[in-house]
Formats: C-alpha cells, structure tokens, sequence
C-alpha cells in the first residue's frame, strides 16, 4: 500500500512538497531474521513514499515491524536480519545495493537517527559533551576545537537542555532518561539531515519537553526541508504532528493516509482497536466493574471517591519547610492506615565541576508525601525533577542524605539486612529501561523466575507454572519464554519487565514510566491488569510517569514535582479539572493532541 504523494511543486529550500521528485520512495520492502530452523518475516511487501519537508508517522503494536523498517532505511539491522527484497530510494539512489562505505557517509549527515533506546546508545565512560562533540565533528557540521564545542552546546541547548554548558561535563549515568533522550535527539539533528528517522523519539520525555523537540522538528521540516519518519505509540502525537499516517500489523500495512482522516475515521479493524485503546484526558479512572479496553478507557465511570491520603498530600505540599516529627504528626493524624510513608526526604549528589572540584546539586528536596494502602499515587513532572530518585531511594538502591521512609510503618533506616531482604519481596520495582534492566545472559524464563528463585518460592515446576501463567497476564506468547532479551522489540521487553515485578505478588509494586514503552493495546492490557491485580490483593502503588493521560486512568491522587520538590498534590480529578500551580498548568497544556478527537 502506498502513501497518497501531494501535488504541489517545491521550491528549494521552501519545505514545501514535490510531486516530482520523493525523498525516500520505499516498494515491496521485505527483511527477513533467520533463526536455527527456519526464517521469520518481521517486514512484508511495504511499499511507501516520502516528500522532502513532509512528516509521516508509523504506529503499530510491539513487534509489529515498525522499528525494524525504520534500521532496514539505513541497513542498521540487528543481528541476523536483511533485506530479502524490494528497494530504497533515498534521494534517488538505491540504499540497498550501495557499498557500506558509501552508506555511512549518508548516515549522519543526510539520515539522521534517533534509536529507541536513550540508555545503551551514550558510551559510559565518555562524558556527554565529547560524545556531541564527536557527532558533530563525524559528520562536518563544525571544524576546530572552540566552534566543535559552541556547536555541541547550541545542540543540546536547542534539544532542550537547561545549563548546557555544565551538562558538557557530565556523563551519562548522571542523566536522565529524558535528558539522554535529549541528548540522541540534538545529536542526530546536529547535521540538519533531509531525513530524520526518529524511532520513539519521545516516548522517554516529559510533555513539556517533547513539546520543545516536536516544534524544533516542525521548524526543521518548515525551514529546511527535512522529512521525519516518527515511528510512535502516541496516537495524539501523530495526530497533532504527523501529516501521513501508516498503521502496520504483523509486518504489512493495513491502513495508510492522512493522519487526522484515519485517526478519526479509522476503517480497519486493527486501527479501530489501537485508536478504541488510546487513554486521553476524557479517559476517567479504572473501575472494579470496567471490563475491557473499551469501556474502561471511554466509558462513563463511578468517580472514585476522594480519600484522606489526597488531603495528606495537599497538606503537606503546602506547608512550609517543617522538622520530621511535625510532617509525621500530621500524616499519622490525617491517616493511620498507610503503606507508604516519605517524610522530609532530601537527596544531594556531588557532580564534577571544573578541574578535580566538585559541586552538591539537590535532585530530591524535603519531599513529603503518604500512600493509603491499596491505592494509586502518581508522581509525575519533566524530566530531572526528581521522580527516578525518589523511587530509587523508596528501593533502597540510593541512600537518603536527610528524612526518613515508613514502610507498612516501618523505619527503613533502622531494619537489619535481613528485615530489608524480607521487604524486598513485598515491595517490587519496574525500572523505566526495558535494555537496561534485563540480563541479557538470562532468557526470558529465567529472567521472570529469578525473584522465586531468590527468595526460594516453590519447586522448579511451580516456578515455571507461575512464569508461564505472567506471559499469560502480560500478553505474551509462552514461545517466548526460551528467548533472550535482545530478541524481542522495547514493549516486549518491558512487558518481561512487569511480569518479573508481579512475580512473587508483592503488597507494593513501584513503576518507573512502567508503559512508557507500549503501544496502545498492550498499554491498555498493562494497566488494566494492574487495576485488577489492585482491587483483588489491595496493592499500592507508586506509579512514576510522564504520561499525563495515564495517570488519568491508573491513579487516585497525583503529586507533581519541579526541580525535585512537590508543587502540587491532590486527587486525580482537583489536579486535571482544576490545577491550581501555572507549572502543573503548563503540563496540561503541552499533553500532545489533547484537543484532536480521536475515533467516531
């Protein structure tokens, strides 16, 4: 199936469309894995055409083939995968029958990519600002030392990056994973390529930055000419971003054409699911009597009723600066019931300055807040606020530098390494990064059942039993269970993820952007689970996010966090239908097509 070309003429450097000449004309597409008996076709027959200037986004379930025909473009595919048949036409040249030599002095300068993954793709033992410096220096956007580093700082600057400067100095593991993500993103821009090949370019990033991206990538696409495949989950950023729109499922095509025309009036079966399954601001919470994507995402829903751990958080949020006993009165006043207690909690970390100094910088300040056993908080706010450490300190994998943390109202600071291991398997986590968090040595079995493995629950076959019964929850085929990590796509891997967490059935489950990877139905699937698993054993759960339009559906009460503080702590309804910081406002505001209906 082809994308419908426009019929207006280009002037050079206009961003305008040509009916003449396409930029990227791809035409029975088919790459192939091959495996120890056979060989799996992961790319169909896909036929597609991209004007210069024009923007088209691909969406699609995990493992559909989406990412797989984005690396195929610039022959950066995986492991045993290759183009078996069809064509390329990249600027009028054939990129499947060109030399590698010839291949890499189009990546970069002419193709810019941007991977999925912001966490394996910056070198770790290399500083941020020399990998920037090496991008620009590899594809001639600058020459000599002092204009090489004033281009890598306006490059992560235009990325979005506060104190660019500064951040030079830093290295990977003292980003974020939005900041690192930034960071691919302005790397991949630096050259101002005809192409740009963004694969979930902005699925770890706040609202508010990925507003910042998108628009530079509008102003690239007006200005420059520069054509963006967007391979995205986000059904709201294609609407609002994407002219052209492809929907592919198990490796084909099923639907393809303007963006706004399919998104509302989707005609195939596939694309009515994904765009059925989309949470969006009218979403409302999760209910014990929701049964299925559709009317637990759409339908009208009994508003969950406000509960006093809402108030605590407001309270808190509000006062000013206050010792530990005094935030612990008063929580211990407003609920006696919680599971989760975070009083004055302060993290500082000590960042390479100029030379052999160092200097404090504070991610996490005095945050206090209670989690009512068997409900839902988010923790939501842009990238580096904070969130990730709050979650890493709740874990026990960073050390507080001041406050304190009750669990099921129990000092953390004064358990003994037994009494910790214990809680460990009460309290789980689902890490943001589905690469990084994974064994890549364990296959998927393994990886699931290593929780019952550590805490010796159950025989073998009972481990194995549960393992298979999680792939069952998590949508994933039973198949799986022999493959490693680096075979199965983002959402795939972060679905394992989850699983591992749900394993022993823990009483607290802590999820660091647990969706962020998924696409729409398996998103859907993730969280309904969640709710359900919540309503039978009263979880609680922490649920870190940047996706606005989830926590709409997943969470009671929300706290929003700037610069490693609270701004604003309410329930889910006060805080979406009436925000009272202009910051949590300005969150709202940049949700990408809040405002486009989707569906009939």
């Amino acid at each position: 199936m082809s994308i419908a070309t426009p019929t207006s003429a280009v002037t050079p450097g206009s961003g305008a469309r040509s009916a003449i000449t396409p930029l990227l004309e791809i035409r029975g597409l088919k790459v192939e894995f091959s495996t120890q008996r056979d060989s799996v076709t992961a790319v169909d027959g896909i036929d597609l055409t991209l004007m210069p200037g024009q923007t088209l986004a691909i969406v699609g379930e995990s493992g559909s083939g989406k990412s797989t025909l984005a690396h195929s473009i610039i022959n950066l595919l995986p492991g045993t995968g290759a183009i078996t048949a069809g064509s390329i036409l990249f600027d009028g040249q054939d990129l499947t029958t060109i030399s590698e030599k010839e291949l890499q002095g189009i990546r970069g300068r002419d193709i810019g990519f941007v991977p999925q993954d912001p966490m394996s793709n910056l070198n770790p033992v290399w500083s941020v600002g020399f990998q920037v410096e090496e991008s620009v220096r590899a594809n001639g956007v600058a020459v000599g030392r002092k204009e090489i580093r004033a281009k890598a700082i306006e490059v992560l600057r235009k990325a979005g990056l506060d104190d660019a400067d500064a951040r030079m100095r830093q290295f990977p593991h003292q980003f974020s994973g939005g900041m690192r993500q930034r960071v691919l993103i302005g790397m991949a821009l630096s050259a101002s390529p005809k192409l740009l090949i963004a694969d979930e370019p902005t699925s770890a990033l706040d609202v508010t930055v990925q507003r910042t991206i998108l628009d530079y990538l509008d102003s690239l696409t007006r200005d420059s000419g520069t054509a963006v495949v967007l391979i995205t989950h986000d059904l709201g950023l294609a609407a609002e971003r994407a002219e052209q729109l492809v929907v592919m499922y198990r490796g084909k095509v099923v639907e393809a054409g303007p963006s706004l025309e399919i998104l509302r009036n989707p005609l195939h079966p596939y694309t009515q699911r994904l765009v059925a399954a989309a949470p969006s601001l009218a979403s409302r919470r999760l209910t014990a009597a929701a049964k299925g994507v559709e009317s637990t995402l759409t339908s009208p829903v009994v508003a969950v009723p406000a509960t006093a751990a809402a108030f605590d958080l407001a309270a808190i949020a509000d006062r000013p600066r206050a010792g530990i006993a005094e935030n612990t009165a008063l929580q211990n006043n407003a609920l006696a019931d919680n599971a989760i207690v975070v009083d004055g909690l302060t993290k500082v970390y000590s960042i390479r300055g100029r030379g052999f100094k160092t200097v404090p910088f504070t991610a996490v300040d005095n945050v206090s807040f209670s989690i009512a056993r068997g409900t839902t908080m988010a923790l939501v706010g842009e990238s580096g606020s904070g969130k990730s450490t709050v979650a890493k300190m709740l874990l026990g994998l960073e050390k507080l530098t001041s406050g304190r943390i009750e669990i099921d109202g129990a000092d953390t600071g004064e358990l003994s390494p037994k009494e910790l291991f214990n809680l460990r398997r009460r309290m789980q986590p689902v890490f943001q990064d589905p690469y990084g968090s994974l064994d890549p040595l364990r296959n998927i079995e393994n990886t699931i059942a290593e929780p019952l493995d550590t805490h010796r629950v159950g025989t073998k076959a009972e481990r194995r039993k549960r393992v298979y019964e999680l792939l069952d929850q998590v949508s994933l085929p039973r198949a799986i269970a022999t493959r490693y990590p680096n075979e199965l796509s983002g959402g795939q891997r972060q679905r394992v993820a989850v699983a591992r967490a749900l394993a022993l059935k823990p009483a607290i489950v802590i999820l660091d952007e647990a969706v962020s990877a998924l696409d729409v139905l398996v998103q859907a699937q993730i969280l309904q689970l969640l709710h359900e698993l919540q309503t039978e054993l009263s979880l609680t759960y922490l649920f870190i996010t940047h996706d606005l339009a989830v926590v709409r559906v997943i969470a009671d009460n929300v706290a929003v966090m700037n610069k490693g503080r609270i701004v604003e702590a309410a329930t889910t309804s006060e805080v979406f239908e009436n925000p009272k910081q202009e910051y949590t406002k300005r969150l709202l505001d940049a949700i990408p097509g809040a405002n486009i209906r989707l569906g009939a």
